[in-house]
């Protein structure tokens, strides 16, 4: 049994989901935070799975400086074996970690590019890997002039948030001063870190979008499969639902998992689990992004249903520097889908309705819905779902247009609704 340092986390389902993948690969973690507030503030019966870890300690995680001599001195009584996390915003702080311990991992200056959005393009475009055109710029003039170059319609975002947030189509100049102001006025993240101020432009990329879950391990990328992403919200690019695996051709599926590999070894990941993202165009697939972690919403369960592979079980084992088993096994299962209820209204829930019968659907595997009381506003990135349901069925490609037709049904009640 290994000993694993697990410094912050997501407060969302990967927050349960990586402490029991660590149990299950047959170690055991401990937990390293600068707030455990910031995970408690939402009563759990029974206890949050963060406090399964064998101790938490408490330190300024926003400071490299002061965070590497503790980690020593922690190392020094604990032996840590390994260091990981779910939450992006701390995967360069992981990785500076490992290397600092002389511990496994995917290396310092690939997660620090990778986490990147902007070193991610200049370093897989002189790879040869394809990608839309972009810029970087600082300041309206510069942004202005950038976009000209690259042409509208094209994609705003900043270099090092996640989540979706802030991330607009701009057709037109006005739009593109309002959504470069927006991210500007955010100039510190959620957890109290100084935001890069430049932003990204990107030729926009019209077509569906894929993710591709890799594992990466003594060198060798292992794809386990690519994940089918629905996204809606526009101007924003907010994700709605998933499917695994993708029904997609075999042509097109060879051609993106070639991209998404051939990404992952220009940025010189090792040692990881790795969530690429990539849309289908009318030149064919172009990378969008490159995380150094498992997908998120839901994904890993998706995967683990389908295959029998936990992807939060090779994290903890791959970071030990260990070679994970990734034969598939029968599960029964041919397609499993999540899909999420985007708020489009502002105002109190009340109640929902329109699931009575999920209960009954052998085909509904798991489900969460807010709680009457909740406050609602309108979606603008991933971090503001009303609930989601996810289901499984014995044939490939269909799961994701049942999880669809089960989410629209539910209807979300909100004060001042008429009766």
């Amino acid at each position: 049994m290994g000993h694993l340092l697990m410094v912050e986390s997501w407060v969302g389902s990967m927050s349960s989901l990586l402490p029991a993948g660590i149990a299950d690969s047959g170690h055991r973690f401990s937990f390293l935070t600068r707030d455990l507030g910031h995970y408690l503030r939402t009563a759990s019966t029974p206890p949050h799975p963060l406090l399964s870890a064998a101790n938490v300690f408490t330190a300024e995680t926003n400071n490299e400086a002061t965070l590497l001599p503790f980690a020593r001195k922690l190392h020094d009584v604990f032996g840590f074996d390994g260091v990981l996390t779910s939450c992006d915003y701390y995967l360069p702080t992981v990785a500076a970690i490992a290397a600092d311990l002389g511990l496994p991992g995917p290396g310092r200056a690939a997660v620090a590019a990778a986490c990147a959005k902007d070193r991610t393009r200049t370093i897989t475009q002189a790879a040869g890997v394809a990608g839309p055109a972009f810029a970087v710029a600082q300041g309206w003039d510069e942004i202005a002039v950038a976009a000209k170059e690259i042409g509208y319609p094209l994609v705003v975002k900043p270099v090092d948030l996640c989540g979706g947030m802030f991330v607009s189509l701009v057709t037109d100049e006005d739009q593109l001063r309002a959504a470069a102001d927006r991210i500007a006025a955010f100039g510190v993240n959620a957890r109290g870190q100084r935001r890069d101020p430049r932003i990204l432009l990107e030729e926009c990329v019209d077509g569906p979008e894929f993710s591709v879950e890799t594992v990466t391990a003594g060198g060798r990328t292992t794809v386990i499969g690519i994940t089918d992403k629905r996204l809606t919200g526009a101007p924003a690019f907010i994700e709605c639902g998933h499917m695994f695996p993708a029904a997609l051709s075999p042509a097109d599926a060879s051609a993106i998992t070639e991209l998404a590999v051939a990404a992952v070894e220009a940025l010189g990941l090792d040692a990881t689990v790795a969530h690429t993202e990539i849309r289908l165009g009318a030149q064919g697939p172009r990378l969008i992004e490159v995380n150094p972690r498992p997908g998120g919403n839901r994904i890993t369960e998706l995967v683990r249903r389908v295959t029998g592979i936990d992807l939060t079980a090779v994290q903890a084992q791959v970071v030990t520097g260990a070679i994970p088993d990734l034969t598939p096994r029968a599960t029964g299962i041919g397609s499993a889908a999540v899909a999420f209820a985007v708020p489009d209204r502002t105002g109190v829930l009340t109640g929902v309705e329109g699931t009575d019968g999920w209960a009954d659907d052998a085909r509904v595997v798991e489900q969460k819905l807010a709680e009457p009381g909740t406050a609602v506003r309108p979606a603008s990135d991933n971090n503001s779902y009303l609930g989601h349901v996810l289901v499984v069925d014995e044939k490939p490609g269909t799961a994701g247009d049942l999880a669809q037709s089960l989410i629209q049904d539910a209807r979300f009640r909100l004060d001042g609704d008429a009766a």
